[in-house]
């Protein structure tokens, strides 16, 4: 019996564990992506079913700055800054801002659907339950965003949940969009 208490406590351990490293709460400046990552490289394409069961594919938005942002609904930090993330794509849509919400959980569309019934969010939210976005993009930390300019190119990869309305995030976005 003694056994399995231990085992059961070490179960929770590991899975706390395993969600704080997963989940960043970091509210730094964005990180750049080590040697070799994806900043000033076109951004590999992919599609993914949206929340209406649409193909969306990323090469459908060059032209447009699009904000890539990689979240899953148990992730404290993903839903800390989503109203700020609606809030920038509300103000900044009609100048050429793009969001793309992709969820990467396996049962996304029944968790994101249950997460929109009490937060509603108008930016398109996309569905990776198989991975494949997220792998593309070597993403292994929640919240994790790639800032994408009018070319493809990806000029920003941000670790970590933010104010999407200030600081140097804002910054270079505002300048993305208006040059």
């Amino acid at each position: 019996m003694l056994f399995f208490r231990r085992l059961s406590f070490l179960i929770v351990l590991l899975l706390t564990v395993f969600l704080l490293t997963a989940c960043n709460n970091s509210a730094q400046e964005p990180q750049p992506v080590q040697q070799g990552g994806l900043i000033g490289k076109e951004a590999p394409d992919f599609t993914l079913s949206d929340m209406q069961g649409n193909q969306v594919s990323l090469s459908q938005f060059k032209g447009k700055v699009v904000i890539l942002n990689f979240w899953a609904t148990w992730c404290p930090p993903c839903r800390e800054e989503m109203p700020s993330m609606e809030k920038l794509y509300r103000d900044y849509q009609a100048k050429g801002l793009v969001m793309l919400a992709v969820n990467v959980e396996e049962n996304g569309k029944r968790a994101v659907s249950d997460f929109l019934k009490r937060t509603p969010h108008s930016f398109p939210i996309l569905l990776d339950s198989d991975n494949l976005a997220q792998n593309t993009y070597g993403v292994f930390r929640f919240p994790e965003s790639f800032i994408i300019d009018r070319n493809g190119v990806v000029v920003e990869k941000i670790i970590g949940a933010r104010d999407w309305l200030s600081g140097t995030t804002f910054k270079l976005i505002n300048f993305l969009l208006n040059g």
